[in-house]
């Protein structure tokens, strides 16, 4: 299995391949509880849970932190808001900035919610034994120290979505 994740002959085999669909299978129970019961998307849940330890954040720094474009982590925000999940306060001197932090209903939210993703966590992680679960977590750290380092996108062209590429001559 070594060969196959190092050098993979197959689409399935490749390492990003197999981490989305665990994303996929794992995360769905998460999407069905916060669409479902609490009314929230996925990208929303991340936005409150990044903002639970951090009390309060330039919304800059959270889609950083995220990882998202600062368009989506502004929109999912914006709905937050609406909801009554999130305050957004105006920064003194840039008022191109904002920072936002959780309500007292967005607390309770995540108070609600958080032990029952902490379930599926658990569940997730039930088929390995507590010392392959330290493993696999020395090796998660690993691989995103290692992708961080490789800088994913240096020297790759920049998307653009909104006109679509044509793809290049063969």
């Amino acid at each position: 299995m070594t060969r196959a994740l190092r050098k993979p002959a197959q689409f399935e085999n490749l390492l990003l391949f197999r981490l989305s669909r665990i994303l996929a299978s794992g995360g769905a129970p998460v999407i069905r509880l916060c669409e479902g019961r609490y009314g929230i998307t996925r990208r929303e849940w991340r936005v409150i849970a990044s903002l639970q330890s951090a009390k309060r954040m330039l919304s800059s720094e959270l889609a950083e932190h995220l990882q998202l474009d600062r368009a989506r982590t502004s929109r999912a925000i914006t709905s937050l808001v609406a909801k009554g999940l999130l305050q957004r306060h105006g920064v003194a001197g840039d008022q191109r900035k904002a920072a936002v932090e959780m309500t007292d209903k967005g607390r309770k939210l995540y108070a609600e919610l958080f032990p029952q993703v902490q379930e599926i966590n658990a569940g997730l992680l039930g088929a390995l034994s507590d010392s392959e679960i330290a493993l696999l977590d020395n090796m998660l750290s690993a691989v995103q120290s290692q992708a961080e380092r490789m800088g994913m996108l240096d020297g790759l062209p920049k998307a653009d979505r909104r006109r679509g590429r044509k793809l290049p001559p063969p």
